[in-house]
């Protein structure tokens, strides 16, 4: 399902050394499900398969910026979501980067789900993160 034309959503499950990326269509069907070492030429790879425009949800954890900077060169439209917010991982038993990334993109198929308290959307350097960088 590669020429796959229509818009994509991607989720990230984003960890210190390796991330797990999923895109899925609008129905929320699987295009595909990936495990990267965190790279921004294998992000931007991988994200070059998302079409025109993707809609990424990408947890808030340790290190998300050069994420957030990589996927927006790339022309995706960001949104981070921070990581108590997320009402799913909370009732979990086991921790599973594939399922955590899918839940993400379906995040991002409708950012609704995420409360306007705990959705965060991206800004460039100098827009609304720069303040988070620059604390750590």
């Amino acid at each position: 399902m590669e020429a796959y034309a229509g818009k994509q959503y991607v989720g990230i499950d984003l960890h210190r050394r390796r991330s797990v990326i999923v895109r899925t269509t609008e129905a929320g069907e699987v295009l595909e499900a990936v495990r990267i070492v965190n790279d921004v030429q294998r992000l931007a790879s991988v994200m070059a398969r998302a079409g025109q425009c993707p809609e990424v949800v990408l947890e808030a954890t340790y290190g998300w910026y050069w994420a957030v900077d990589a996927l927006q060169a790339g022309g995706a439209n960001v949104h981070l979501a921070h990581p108590l917010g997320v009402k799913a991982f909370e009732y979990r038993r086991v921790k599973n980067d594939f399922r955590d990334a899918r839940r993400a993109s379906r995040r991002s198929l409708r950012a609704s789900g995420l409360s306007a308290g705990r959705r965060w959307l991206a800004g460039s350097r100098c827009g609304p993160y720069a303040a988070l960088r620059a604390a750590g």
